[in-house]
């Protein structure tokens, strides 16, 4: 079986949003063709409490961008976004969600922040995603959304460390890029952990 991980495809993440990646939104027509080729898909959703640690503005010296220690983890200050019950933390208006078998929430714990859609940062709580993917059989995860350097990494990176077979789908991810070699970065550390890196016409589906 092979699944569809559609990564944080959500409002504040697009133009206009509180924690914008440049051009989100140009691969949600792709992301919505990818699809109906999968045997599954599922969405993760960054869902953020107000209070959360990772938000700049609960600090009084902090700046967005900083990086902190927070309870013993390395931690980059956002800009609040994807609170939770608020137009931010939606799924993109355009973005077909009527395919999408299940959500996995994340970053709900104010104490510690979730890029991946498996485990919070400092892997004490599980989402429930590998249950849910290995309860349907799942060998297969094609991820694709937002953002490159952060959530669809470590997502990837998490999966493949669970022994699923992973491809990122490079023309539908996109990076946040606070710095200007962070895509690249990031694409690396996804090669070196043998996961497959492939644009779309490339994939057999």
């Amino acid at each position: 079986m092979r699944a569809l991980v559609v990564v944080d495809i959500q409002n504040d993440f697009l133009p206009g949003g509180a924690l914008a990646v440049k051009e989100g939104d140009k691969i949600i027509p792709l992301v919505n063709k990818l699809q109906p080729k999968f045997d599954i898909v599922i969405a993760t959703q960054d869902w953020h409490p107000a209070n959360h640690e990772s938000f700049a503005s609960n600090y009084s010296n902090g700046a967005i961008g900083d990086l902190v220690d927070l309870h013993g983890l390395p931690q980059v200050l956002w800009p609040d976004h994807c609170v939770q019950n608020t137009w931010g933390a939606e799924f993109a208006k355009t973005l077909n969600i009527s395919l999408i078998q299940q959500v996995f929430r994340k970053g709900t714990d104010t104490s510690v922040d979730s890029y991946s859609g498996f485990f919070d940062n400092g892997k004490k709580k599980d989402t429930g995603l590998s249950t849910y993917l290995q309860s349907r059989s799942v060998e297969q995860l094609f991820i694709v959304g937002l953002a490159t350097d952060y959530c669809v990494k470590f997502t990837a990176l998490d999966a493949v460390n669970l022994g699923f077979e992973t491809t990122v789908i490079i023309d539908a991810v996109k990076a946040v890029n606070l710095h200007p070699e962070d895509q690249d970065n990031a694409i690396e550390t996804m090669r070196l952990a043998g996961i497959q890196i492939k644009q779309s016409d490339e994939l057999i589906i």
